[in-house]
């Protein structure tokens, strides 16, 4: 008879949310991301240690985040946008994601100044000038803290830790040091950008190298998360908001008022190829395949 396999891991994902930001969805239409998702269907299953399974546990993912400073925000609806997110994980997997904040620290600094006449002057002799220095506090600390804690107690058999940032290093060599948990580690960036750090690489039992443009558009989650008062994906997170606002304000007048017209481009139509307008609306082609079926609508008698 063969040997019956081994029980699945108890698994937690650590997420360095600064680390995921900027290493995967900046810029992207991905930015309205099901942590659950991504991790239960796409990352874990393709990315453990030979002969073994991971099962995450009920609160299987800490997420480390800090709230931006409208002070410092490079777009006016920011800080809105990344409180509705915060607030819709909360509502959809209370329970099962926890976000743990840390915060910004805002402080004026001194920063040296490179000669452009003499770009190989010592700092020393450099002049000095006044900057802004914007700083996410805490998320490190409280990542390496609450995955030594969870090893060390044993609340866990294996540690997923999603970041690129080798000041997780210390915390992960006492891990190997003084436990036997299983260390992943999930280098958040697109596939041939950036390279595992070496000093993380050598901590883990296993390395995920990138998470993939198809596993992150996926993982998005619902448009709306329902409540008594909805949570709504921002109309900014979209691939092209340009062309989401010009197909809304020519089907509003047919359909109605604007939350019809968002339930109507998130179906699936027969006249645009079994597609819903909502999807075609990511590039310009599609866009004018959307605009051109309304237009043939409104001109009908």
């Amino acid at each position: 008879m063969a040997a019956p396999a081994p029980p699945p891991l108890r698994t937690r994902v650590y997420i360095d949310g600064y680390n995921l930001y900027y290493g995967c969805l900046k810029g992207t239409p991905y930015k309205w991301l099901d942590l659950l998702s991504l991790f239960e269907k796409h990352i874990l299953p393709t990315s453990t240690a030979p002969g073994t399974r991971s099962e995450l546990l009920p609160l299987g993912i800490k997420f480390f985040t800090a709230k931006i400073l409208e002070s410092a925000a490079k777009a006016l609806d920011s800080v809105s946008s990344q409180a509705r997110y915060h607030t819709a994980l909360r509502k959809l997997y209370d329970g099962r994601i926890q976000l743990i904040e840390g915060y910004y620290s805002q402080t004026e600094s001194k920063a040296k100044v490179i000669d452009p006449g003499a770009p190989r002057t010592w700092p020393r002799d450099c002049k000095e000038v006044l900057v802004w220095k914007l700083e996410e506090k805490q998320s490190d600390v409280n990542l390496a803290l609450q995955a030594y804690h969870d090893a060390i107690t044993c609340a866990v058999d294996q540690i997923v830790i999603v970041t690129n940032d080798t000041d997780i290093a210390p915390a992960l060599a006492m891990i190997r040091a003084h436990t036997n948990v299983t260390i992943g580690l999930v280098v958040p960036t697109w596939p041939h950008v950036r390279q595992p750090n070496t000093e993380l690489s050598e901590l883990a039992h296993w390395v995920r190298s990138h998470i993939t443009p198809t596993e992150l558009a996926d993982s998005q989650l619902p448009r709306v998360i329902p409540g008594r008062h909805p949570t709504i994906k921002p109309e900014s997170w979209y691939a092209r908001p340009d062309l989401l606002e010009q197909v809304l304000k020519l089907a509003m007048p047919v359909v109605g008022s604007r939350k019809k017209a968002f339930k109507w481009m998130s179906e699936v139509n027969p006249y645009l190829g079994g597609q819903a307008p909502i999807d075609l609306v990511e590039t310009s082609e599609g866009a004018a395949k959307v605009i051109h079926y309304i237009e043939q609508f409104l001109a009908k008698p």
